[in-house]
Formats: C-alpha cells, structure tokens, sequence
C-alpha cells in the first residue's frame, strides 16, 4: 500500500484555476432572515433578506438562489397584488415587467388574505472583486394592498461564485 503525502498549498494559497476549468463553485455565502417588514407603498423597498459576497475574480459569476416567505393581503377588498425583484447594490439583476406579479382575487367583497413562498434564482455577473450585496425589495400593486415579507417565517438567500 502506497502512503500519499499531500503538499504543503492551502486553499488560499490557489490564486486561478488551470484553462478551461470554468464551472466550479468557489464559495457559498448564506443568509437566514427572521424579521417581518411590512409594505404599503407602491415604490420598491427593502424586504429585510440580503447577503454579501466577496468574487476572488472580476470574470466570475454569482448565482443567487432566495427563497421567500411573503403575506399578501387587503382588509377591504377583494384583490391585492405586488411585486418582488433581485438587487445588487442598487441596480437591478432580476425584474419583472408586470406592477403586479404576485396578484390574487376571491371575486367577493370581502377582505382576504394569501401567504406564499417566492424563488428568485439568478446567475449574476457582477464583474468586480469587491464585496457586492444582493437583496429582494418589494412592492404593493395599489390601494390598501400591503405586503408582508417573512409574515413570522423564515426566508433564506445564497450566494455561489462560480468560476467564470
């Protein structure tokens, strides 16, 4: 039996990978969020989950994986809707088109009241090697619609560079 001696390198001590190994994961960073932020307003604002990433290299990416508890509802009538998007820093990586994404009717007039996860998952080039913050923000879609991110659960957001 042969007795393999491993070098003396650490992990950081491995400055590039060789050509053509694009693909791997370099680092996860992870983020729980416990707090409740509600929304009232119709203009994006933070929903309270972010988490920061430093790239080893400016041609890496970043996938970005989130999974979200909100609470949609409305005390007076019988629709409410709003919309949740992915951030870096303050500019936008992932969007929709609609003001009203998240959207339900009970076709009543009464008051209701939804709870849902959301998954944004995006591959992000952010092109640097400084820390970079990613964070969902949120927004009702009108009236007395208000939006609640966590509504007492948890929501989570990682983040994975990936050799470029």
């Amino acid at each position: 039996m042969a007795i393999i001696k491993p070098n003396n390198n650490t992990i950081s001590a491995i400055t590039a990978l060789p050509a053509g190994v694009g693909g791997k994961v370099l680092q996860v960073v992870s983020n729980v969020y416990t707090g409740n932020t509600i929304t009232t307003s119709t203009s994006f604002g933070d929903s309270g989950l972010s988490a920061s990433i430093t790239p080893s290299s400016s041609s890496n990416k970043v996938l970005i994986l989130t999974n979200q508890l909100f609470g949609l509802d409305d005390d007076t009538d019988d629709r409410a809707g709003g919309s949740v998007k992915l951030v870096r820093g303050s500019t936008d990586v992932y969007a929709g088109d609609l003001t009203y994404e998240i959207f339900i009717e009970n076709n009543t007039t009464n008051a209701m009241q939804y709870y849902f996860r959301n998954d944004l998952n995006f591959l992000d080039t952010p092109s640097s090697t400084s820390s970079v913050t990613y964070k969902t923000q949120m927004r009702i879609f009108a009236g007395n619609n208000r939006l609640i991110s966590n509504a007492g659960a948890k929501s989570s957001i990682t983040l994975m560079e990936i050799a470029g």
